[in-house]
């Protein structure tokens, strides 16, 4: 697995590509909530390429198979979104990727959000020592947990 911080808005092939991940990413946890209103699903390219976060994509070959987006404050780091492609799940890209993250956080917390029934993700978050910290409605009807890591001195 090969790691490389493009940015999608300066490369509209790329964009495309990524797009295409985030949409199979989360038609996946779109399916585990029971909800396709998920935000990541609905946005489009101009959208995406318009974020000004972070991004670590995770590549098999030529082939984008995960992605990781980031706020970063002095603080702490704000995970946006973590996508790992259909075909290459169970292969600990979402791992890998987050463990990324978590090494560049300089003692920073680091908050992150899923969907509550998507098993996968909280499970993963609290193998890596994020804890629960509650459920809210966002939109209306979608339910997602809030989860956050204390820096790590």
């Amino acid at each position: 697995m090969i790691f490389s911080s493009p940015d999608p808005a300066t490369d509209p092939c790329f964009a495309v590509t990524l797009l295409r991940l985030q949409r199979t990413s989360y038609a996946l946890e779109a399916e585990l909530i029971g909800d396709d209103r998920i935000p990541p699903l609905l946005e489009d390219e101009i959208e995406l390429t318009a974020w000004r976060g972070r991004w670590l994509t995770a590549w098999d070959g030529v082939d984008l198979v995960g992605a990781i987006a980031w706020w970063e404050a002095d603080d702490r780091i704000d995970i946006e979104k973590v996508m790992v492609s259909p075909s290459a799940t169970r292969r600990g890209i979402a791992s890998a990727l987050l463990g990324e993250v978590l090494g560049r956080a300089s003692g920073r917390e680091i908050v992150v959000a899923t969907g509550r029934e998507n098993a996968p993700a909280v499970s993963l978050y609290a193998k890596h020592g994020f804890r629960a910290e509650g459920d809210e409605q966002v939109p209306p009807g979608i339910w997602i947990t809030r989860l956050r890591r204390a820096g790590q001195g």
